[in-house]
C-alpha cells in the first residue's frame, strides 16, 4: 500500500478513470468467500451502487443491519499503452474509503489490505493488470471491536448471524462509501507535498517541501513550483533543491537506488524517494481568511536533466496562519470565535455516501445562518468536504474516528453518571493504540494542506479519568505533533465524566473541547431550571483551575421533533429546543475563555434503533432533508450579531 494520499488530479502527465457504478455484491455470512475463491468471481450476487452505503437500500431488516464479511466485484478496462510508454507509467488503484476493513484482489491476486473505514488508500497495480478487461474483487468487513476505530462489539444471534453493537451514537453505515478510481501517473512523480506559511511584515513566507518518487534512476531530476493568484497572475516560479534521499521503506540512502519489494503484489522495481525544499516569499499576499477565502493554484513540475516533463501535479492552497495564544484562537494573528456545528456524513438513502448536491446544500444552510466552522464528528469526511470548505472559507476541526472508548451502547446516557468501564486497562489497548496512531497518521497526511483545517481532534468522549488513559493519549498526541508540519492545535472532545477535578487528559489539549448537555441528559424537562446553575458551577470549577487555554463547546443540544410545538415548551418540542439554546448562550456569554460554540447537531441523523431514539438522533437544527427547525432562526439571529 502506498503512503501517498494526494487528491487525484488530471494534468498533462496524469489521468484518472472513475470505477464508480453498479458492482456485483454478495453477503458472506459464513465467511467462506476466500475458501471458495470468490476473488476469482462471484457466482451468486446482486447489483450494488458504488459508492454507496448498502444498509438503507434494503427493505429487508436482516440485510439492512447485516454485520460480517461482504464482497464486491467489478470489471475495469486498462487502456492500451505501448511497451515504451508502459515503463514510464504506473497504474494505481485508489479507494476513497471502505468501511471498516478490506482486502483487495486484482485478477484473483491479493494486492493488499487496509484497516479503517474513513480514509483513502492506494495500491500500485502496475504489474498486476494488463491492457483490456481486468477483474477487481473486494472483501470488506464491518464488525466492531475494541482493537480498531470506531469501537464497539458484536453479538452473535441464535441463528448464527451477527449484530453490531456500537459504543457510539450513529448508525454503522458500511460498504465502499466513497469513489474508486484508476490512476495513471508517471513512474517518476510527486508523491506528496506540504507547506507552512509565516506572515512577516506584509509578506507570506512559505516553507515548501516536495516528496518525489524517482523511477528515473539514470540521473537527477529537477523540481520547480509555480504559484498563481486568483487573478491569474504568476506570483512566483522557482526551482526547489534536493536535500536528502531515502528508500520508500523509510531508510536514508547515500545517493543510490535500492530494490523496493512489494510483498503484496510480488513486484520488484528500483526506486528512490527524493525530498526537495525551498523557502518562498509572496509579497502583499491574498490571505485565506474566515468566510473570506482566497486561494492560489500551485503547480509542481518535475523534469529530467534535458528539460523533458516527467510529472505535473496541481492543487489549490491558502496562505494563512493558525495558533492558540492564551485564551484565544488566532487566524492570521487575529482572534476568531467559532460558530457552527458538529456534523455527520449522513443523508436519507445515501447513508454516508458523499454527494455534491447534499454537500452544497449543507454549506448553503450553514452560510445562511452565519456559521463559520464545523467538526468532522466523528471521523474524517470525504476529501471533497475539505476542498469545498477551502473554497468557502469555513474552518474545520478534523477528527479521527476515536469514538466509543467507553464500554457502553448508550454512552450518551452513561456520560455524566460517573460510570467507569476500565476501557484503557485491557489487553486490547496495545493493538488499539497502533491502529489509532495509524489513522491519525493517514488523516494528517491527507488533510495537512487544507487551509480550512485549523485543528485536529484526536478523540471524542473517551474515559479520561485514569492514568492509563493519560499514558495512552500521551503517545497519540506526541505522534500527532510530529506528523503535522504546520503544528496545528490539537484537541479532543471531553464528556461529562471528564470533570475538571477528575480528567487526566485535558493538559494534553491545546484548546479544551466540552460536550455538555445541561438541560437535556442532565436536569432536563421538569428540572430544567436547575440546568443553568449546574452548567455555571462546572465552568466555575474549570475557571478555578487557572487553565490559560481556549474552551470550545463542541456539543450541546436537545432532541427535537420538527413540527412538535407546545406552550410552555416541553421536551422534544421546538419551543424547548429554543429555550435550551437561549439558556446555554446566557451561560456561554459570561465566560470569556469560551471561544466557540459548535451545536449538536447540524441535521438529524441515523442511529441504531432504541427507545431513546425516534427514527434516529433528532438533535438537528435542520431536519435530515435539510429544512430548518425553529432553532435555526435563533442561531441565525445570534451568529449574525457575533
Amino acid at each position: 500500500m502506498m503512503e501517498s494520499l494526494l487528491y487525484p488530479c488530471m494534468t498533462v502527465t496524469r489521468m484518472k478513470l472513475s470505477l464508480d457504478g453498479m458492482w456485483k455484491f454478495s453477503f458472506d455470512r459464513e465467511k467462506t468467500g476466500e475458501e471458495n475463491h470468490w476473488e476469482k468471481g462471484l457466482s451468486e450476487y446482486e447489483m450494488m451502487p458504488v459508492p454507496g452505503s448498502f444498509a438503507d437500500l434494503y427493505t429487508d431488516k436482516k440485510k439492512k443491519n447485516y454485520c460480517g464479511d461482504f464482497w464486491y466485484e467489478t470489471d475495469f478496462v486498462v487502456p492500451g499503452i505501448s511497451e515504451s510508454k508502459r515503463c514510464e507509467k504506473r497504474i494505481l488503484l485508489r479507494f476513497g474509503s471502505v468501511t471498516h476493513r478490506v482486502v483487495v484482489y486484482v485478477n484473483g491476486q491479493r494486492i493488499g489490505e487496509h484497516e479503517g473505514g474513513f480514509l483513502p488508500f492506494v495500491f500500485d497495480v502496475t504489474d498486476c493488470v494488463y491492457p483490456g478487461i481486468n477483474r477487481l474483487s473486494v472483501k470488506a468487513n464491518n464488525e466492531l471491536n475494541e482493537e480498531c476505530l470506531p469501537c464497539g462489539t458484536v453479538r452473535k444471534n441464535k441463528d448464527g448471524s451477527l449484530t453490531a453493537k456500537p459504543y457510539f451514537d450513529f448508525f454503522n453505515y458500511s460498504g465502499i462509501q466513497r469513489s474508486v478510481e484508476l490512476l495513471l501517473v508517471p513512474n517518476t512523480s510527486v508523491e506528496d507535498y506540504s507547506y507552512v506559511t509565516e506572515l512577516v511584515d506584509g509578506t507570506a513566507k512559505i516553507d515548501l517541501k516536495v516528496k518525489l518518487r524517482n523511477g528515473e534512476v539514470s540521473g537527477d531530476v529537477n523540481v520547480s513550483v509555480k504559484l498563481i493568484d486568483e487573478n491569474g497572475k504568476v506570483v512566483l516560479e522557482e526551482r526547489l533543491y534536493n536535500y536528502d534521499k531515502e528508500s520508500l521503506s523509510g531508510k536514508t540512502m547515500e545517493n543510490k537506488t535500492c530494490d523496493f519489494v512489494s510483498s503484496e503484489a510480488g513486484c520488484v522495481s528500483e526506486i528512490e524517494c527524493l525530498r526537495y525544499t525551498k523557502s518562498l516569499s509572496v509579497e502583499s499576499p491574498f490571505l485565506w481568511n474566515v468566510r473570506d477565502a482566497h486561494l492560489y493554484d500551485i503547480i509542481i513540475r518535475v523534469t529530467d536533466k534535458t528539460g523533458k516533463l516527467l510529472d505535473e501535479y496541481t492543487d489549490r492552497i491558502g496562505l494563512r496562519t493558525v495558533e492558540v495564544k492564551g485564551k484565544e484562537i488566532l487566524v492570521n494573528g487575529k482572534p476568531v470565535y467559532l460558530k457552527g456545528y458538529g456534523k455527520h456524513e449522513d443523508f436519507n438513502i445515501l447513508g454516508r455516501t458523499f454527494n455534491y448536491s447534499v454537500a452544497r446544500r449543507d454549506f448553503e444552510c450553514m452560510k445562511w445562518n452565519g456559521a463559520n466552522c464545523f467538526r468532522t464528528s466523528h471521523y474524517p469526511y470525504a476529501d471533497e468536504w475539505y476542498r469545498m470548505a477551502d473554497e468557502e472559507g469555513f474552518l474545520i476541526i478534523d477528527e479521527v474516528p476515536a469514538v466509543g472508548m467507553m464500554r457502553s451502547t448508550h454512552n450518551f446516557v452513561d456520560a455524566g453518571t460517573g460510570k467507569y468501564t476500565y476501557f484503557f486497562e485491557t489487553p486490547t489497548v496495545s493493538k488499539l493504540k497502533n491502529n489509532h496512531i495509524q489513522q491519525v497518521r493517514e488523516m494528517i497526511t491527507r488533510d495537512k494542506n487544507h487551509p480550512s483545517v485549523i485543528a485536529f481532534s484526536l478523540f471524542n468522549e473517551p474515559e479520561t479519568t485514569s492514568d492509563y488513559a493519560y499514558d495512552y493519549f500521551s503517545d497519540i498526541f506526541e505522534e500527532a505533533r510530529k506528523l503535522d508540519p504546520e503544528k496545528r492545535p490539537l484537541t479532543g472532545a471531553l464528556e461529562k465524566n471528564s470533570s475538571p477535578e477528575k480528567c487526566k487528559c485535558h493538559p494534553l489539549l491545546d484548546f479544551i473541547s466540552l460536550n455538555r448537555y445541561y438541560g437535556w441528559y442532565i436536569s432536563g424537562g421538569e428540572d430544567f431550571e436547575e440546568a443553568e446553575g449546574k452548567f455555571r458551577d462546572e465552568l466555575d470549577r474549570w475557571k478555578a483551575l487557572g487553565v490559560n487555554k481556549p474552551f470550545i463547546m463542541t456539543e450541546f443540544g436537545t432532541d427535537t421533533l420538527a413540527g412538535n410545538h407546545s406552550l410552555p415548551g416541553t421536551m422534544w418540542s421546538e419551543e424547548y429546543q429554543n429555550d435550551y439554546y437561549e439558556m446555554n448562550f446566557r451561560v456561554i456569554d459570561d465566560y470569556d475563555f469560551i471561544q466557540g460554540e459548535l451545536v449538536w447537531n447540524f441535521a438529524d441523523f441515523a442511529t441504531s434503533e432504541g427507545i431513546f431514539r425516534v427514527g434516529g438522533n433528532k438533535k438537528g437544527i435542520f431536519t435530515r432533508d435539510r429544512q430548518p427547525k425553529s432553532a435555526a432562526f435563533v442561531l441565525k439571529s445570534r451568529w449574525e450579531e457575533l
